[in-house]
């Protein structure tokens, strides 16, 4: 498993992780948690802004909330799975909808993970490490585009 933390140490570069929700305080709380265990954290407040940070700022794995204004967290998950270039990009969905349908409607349109509101921050942090090992080339199991099963 990547060690970020060591990872940055050794000049490696961290894996880039963006974190988009209209919730500041949310966001800050992931951005915190994230940097404190050596990971680059960018950051989108709207649906749209999403849509252009992970074009220009290209992160190894998007944090995405469902509820957000101009556009919802699912319809940037699959603008993200319409374009070749972000088809295979890890998304974890964090979001206060909850029931069965919403949980459902995420994984259908390509979600790697749905994680629901409440949530532990370190329990984010795992979802991250367990998809950024996967990314390093260091899962012998690994074989291309992957979904987690929790």
């Amino acid at each position: 498993m990547r060690n970020v933390s060591s990872a940055a140490a050794s000049g490696e570069k961290p894996l880039k992780v963006l974190v988009c929700d209209d919730e500041r305080n949310i966001v800050r709380l992931i951005q915190v948690n994230l940097e404190r265990q050596g990971y680059e954290v960018v950051t989108a407040f709207d649906g749209k802004e999403g849509l252009e940070t992970i074009r220009s700022e290209k992160p190894q794995i998007v944090v995405l909330d469902v509820m957000m204004p101009y556009m919802d967290g699912f319809e940037v998950l699959k603008t993200i799975r319409r374009e070749p270039e972000t088809e295979h990009l890890p998304v974890i969905m964090l979001t206060a909808k909850a029931q069965d349908k919403d949980v459902f409607e995420g994984y259908h349109y390509g979600a790697d993970m749905y994680l629901t509101k409440p949530f532990n921050p370190m329990e984010l942090v795992t979802f991250v490490k367990r998809i950024g090992a996967g990314l390093d080339g260091s899962d012998p199991n690994a074989s291309g585009p992957k979904r987690y099963d929790l």
